[in-house]
């Protein structure tokens, strides 16, 4: 079944393959990243790597090919308290060529950073950008604590996108509305803090 697919994943990584989730967007492990891979990823035409790692990871996870390829290393650790969100706009600036993303596996940090740019860049959920990433590649697993992050970045591009889409009018009333409604609040609680105590308390 799906479900048991997910939970005992028969994953291209086993293959030391990566997968392309968008023309010119590659997700994989680090073994497609590896020396030996090279004439793979020119094939693939890659312009672009992005070497997740930690720094204990650093002597076995190395960009391979700085005289080939632009690299970006991201100084990520596979653990749910990591704050991933921060490299969410980082790595998005190096989409412009064709891209390989891997961490050690191409499971958990890779794919987050993958999930969250479908996200941004379609403007979906992230249980649908999940879902798109994991028919292509679905081993995917990102920690629990990046999925809560992924979640809380849905509403911070989600409220950016919809004022990107407001014409200055409807920005400007929207603002409008919102400093009335802080005002009357504000008033409100002025308003409770003037009443005697037992009416407070009432």
């Amino acid at each position: 079944s799906r479900h048991h697919r997910i939970l005992i994943p028969s994953c291209p990584f086993h293959r030391g393959g990566e997968e392309e989730i968008l023309p010119g967007l590659f997700l994989g492990p680090y073994s497609s990243a590896m020396k030996s891979k090279l004439p793979i990823l020119q094939k693939h035409g890659i312009t672009h790597v992005i070497c997740i790692r930690q720094n204990i990871e650093a002597n076995f996870i190395k960009p391979n090919f700085q005289q080939l390829f632009r690299y970006l290393v991201l100084d990520i650790a596979d653990n749910p308290i990591e704050n991933i969100i921060r490299f969410f706009p980082m790595q998005l600036s190096l989409f412009s060529g064709k891209v390989l993303v891997h961490g050690n596996a191409g499971i958990s940090r890779s794919a987050a950073l993958v999930i969250a740019y479908i996200m941004e860049t379609f403007g979906v959920k992230y249980r649908d950008a999940f879902t798109y990433v994991q028919e292509r590649r679905f081993c995917i697993n990102p920690n629990a604590g990046f999925v809560h992050q992924l979640q809380e970045y849905e509403a911070i591009y989600l409220a950016k996108l919809t004022i990107q889409m407001m014409s200055p009018r409807q920005l400007e009333r929207s603002l409008s509305v919102t400093a009335g409604s802080l005002k009357r609040t504000h008033e409100e609680d002025e308003e409770i803090g003037n009443l005697p105590a037992a009416a407070q308390n009432g």
